[in-house]
């Protein structure tokens, strides 16, 4: 299959890595002289820099030339870039089919991946979300992964499972769109806080603690806005919950133990350099739980530390004096 990855940063790079052996890859990135730089070295430096590019894959700055064959669309840019690059794929002359791996809110909208797609993209293009627990440094290395293919069209589901998946990436197919973007999202903003208590020094017992509150903040959050329990709980839901709260990889964790030790937001973005994005995200979720009237204190301390200047140890000291109450309530 002829397949166009669409974002040429850590995750991009590491689908097509991953897929190259058994289709057609072509990786695109917007910036024209990374591709330079790619071609020349063979190497993702910046993003992946141990991990040497297969030859057969191409690489191209060239949109237009990017999508004119395609069978296949990934899209691996962040969710501040899905609308304009949806754009550009809703004036090809046909229906190609579509799958976005970014996980968030639109900023300003709340709106989630796939409602982003229904606004932008003709119904006739084929699409789905692919997420799940899954670090780009280990899909890239052909290490053991599991994900999560969702669309409405469970044909096109099970039909686009089938042809990415193989030894190393287990792709299970799934219907529940939103319990899986909703999953992928959230989990993004709890990491920060377990990055905070860690880098608190409180232990494994308050992590494990935290990471199951913020399953069910992420479950009460997803079945108010229609997902499934069992998404909710499954890879893209509690998965990709217990991976970034807990891997040294996950930039949104070092987020949060930066934090903790008092550096500003902006000094950590810059130390960081990649997309972490549970900063951006908390601040729709904050707003989604305000506006539905969901539950989240995890989310919301999460949220004063990164916007109100609210100390990290302060706040969790707020999340710990709460009234106890029903767990299941």
């Amino acid at each position: 299959m002829k397949i166009s990855v669409l974002g040429a940063g850590a995750w991009g790079t590491a689908m097509a890595i991953s897929l190259s052996s058994r289709h057609d890859i072509t990786l695109w990135a917007r910036n024209a002289g990374q591709i330079e730089q790619m071609t020349a070295i063979r190497l993702n430096q910046r993003y992946l820099p141990d991990l040497p590019l297969p030859d057969s894959m191409r690489l191209s700055a060239d949109l237009d030339a990017t999508l004119a064959d395609a069978e296949l669309l990934i899209l691996a840019v962040p969710i501040s870039a899905l609308r304009p690059t949806l754009e550009h794929i809703a004036r090809l002359p046909r229906p190609v089919p579509v799958i976005w791996l970014c996980k968030g809110f639109e900023a300003g909208s709340a709106l989630l991946p796939h409602q982003v797609v229904a606004e932008v993209l003709p119904p006739s293009f084929p699409c789905g979300v692919l997420s799940g627990p899954s670090f780009a440094q280990e899909v890239a290395r052909s290490l053991p992964t599991a994900l999560t293919l969702a669309s409405a069209d469970a044909d096109f589901a099970r039909e686009t499972a089938c042809a990415l998946h193989h030894a190393r990436l287990r792709i299970y197919s799934s219907t529940d769109v939103i319990g899986v973007e909703v999953g992928g999202a959230v989990k993004n903003v709890l990491a920060i806080a377990a990055g905070i208590a860690d880098g608190l020094g409180f232990g494994h017992n308050a992590r494990a603690a935290l990471i199951t509150r913020g399953l069910a903040e992420i479950t009460r959050l997803g079945l108010k806005l229609g997902g499934r329990a069992e998404t909710l709980g499954g890879l893209s839901g509690a998965g990709d919950l217990i991976l970034t709260c807990t891997g040294s990889l996950s930039r949104n964790r070092q987020v949060g133990v930066l934090l903790a030790q008092r550096h500003t937001l902006p000094d950590i973005l810059q130390q960081l350099g990649h997309v972490a994005e549970g900063v951006y995200t908390v601040r729709e979720v904050r707003r989604l739980a305000t506006e539905l009237g969901v539950e989240m204190p995890i989310s919301a301390a999460a949220y004063r530390v990164l916007y109100e200047n609210v100390p990290a140890a302060e706040a969790v000291e707020a999340l710990l004096n709460r009234a106890p109450n029903c767990e299941f309530q």
